[in-house]
């Protein structure tokens, strides 16, 4: 299929289509989620057996995606080790006093005209675990926080896969977002930061954003052309993505993209948390119950729409003025 006729019907589905035009499934989000939120997932905090078992679910669904390892890896977990703060290369076990071993977890398609360019789209499968019990419960599910994220990268894949790109598409799940963001910080070592033409962050799409439904906003919206683009490949459909309305909270810098733009790639995280007032962030009320199935999978399409014309290497972002931070 040509992009064209691609993002005319991705744009018909976000938000004016009949349902039938619609390519991510409600019920697969729903099924997804419900498995990374899952009681048996125990909040998937790092170093622990349920981010074990989620990181077993997220690869199998990679596999079933038809993805590929990434360059030099042998399968879909991209291993290294902290060392208190540092982050480490696996290699480097043995140098250090008490190595932590952890893993991302990464797949690709290979681009058809370039697939030396590169384009992520990521999300972080760590959460908070198991806290003082409400009500007599104490796993912190993560629902939201960001099992909505992780769905995302998944169905992403699984319609890029049917949409072949012209660039190298990366689908990333990092581990250790919320104790240091260790995962984003090892990933963005692994590849030359010049060849990454954008990445697309994805947290906490769970819920409505402050702009109502077919919407959700982009953070550092002003530091590079990205966000302009997006909404160039939607128009005519309701969809609209806003500049971050919550400058105060930093969000540009607290979730995985932070790292990859300190190094000039145009990397923004897409979102529609409502920060300021979401009682239910990083508590063991973050269930998938107060999750909006309809809503995530119209803004996943969104986003796999809106992506069209960067994946199939017609545009590129500008890029982000660098930093000499790590």
């Amino acid at each position: 299929m040509k992009l064209s006729a691609l993002c005319l019907l991705g744009v018909l589905a976000a938000g004016i289509a009949p349902a039938q035009a619609q390519q991510i499934s409600e019920p697969e989000v729903t099924r997804i989620i419900s498995t990374l939120a899952a009681d048996s997932m125990q909040g998937r905090m790092t170093y622990t057996p349920g981010i074990e078992k989620a990181s077993v679910f997220i690869a199998e669904e990679f596999r079933k995606a038809g993805l590929e390892p990434l360059p030099g890896e042998k399968d879909f977990l991209q291993r290294f080790i902290t060392s208190g703060r540092k982050v480490l290369p696996l290699d480097s076990a043995s140098a250090v006093a008490e190595p932590k071993h952890l893993h991302n977890l990464a797949g690709m398609i290979k681009g058809s005209s370039k697939p030396d360019e590169y384009v992520i789209f990521s999300a972080h499968y760590d959460h908070i675990g198991i806290q003082k019990a409400e009500e007599g419960d104490s796993i912190a599910n993560g629902a939201d926080d960001d099992a909505s994220g992780v769905t995302a990268v998944i169905l992403l894949a699984n319609y890029f896969r049917e949409h072949a790109p012209e660039r190298s598409v990366i689908f990333a799940a990092f581990t250790a977002e919320e104790i240091g963001g260790f995962g984003s910080r090892y990933f963005s070592r692994q590849l030359d930061p010049a060849k990454i033409v954008a990445m697309f962050n994805i947290e906490m799409i769970g819920k409505e954003s402050k702009f109502g439904r077919n919407s959700a906003f982009i953070t550092g919206f002003e530091r590079s052309d990205f966000g302009k683009i997006l909404q160039a490949n939607l128009e005519g459909s309701s969809f609209r993505f806003y500049p971050d309305p919550y400058p105060e909270q930093r969000l540009f810098y607290r979730s995985d993209n932070a790292t990859l733009a300190r190094l000039g790639v145009p990397a923004h995280t897409i979102s529609t948390t409502q920060i300021d007032k979401d009682t239910l962030y990083h508590s063991v009320n973050d269930e998938v119950e107060s999750l909006d199935m309809k809503n995530i999978a119209d803004i996943i399409e969104a986003i796999a729409v809106s992506s069209g014309s960067i994946v199939g290497g017609k545009d590129a972002p500008t890029r982000i003025a660098p930093e000499n931070k790590d």
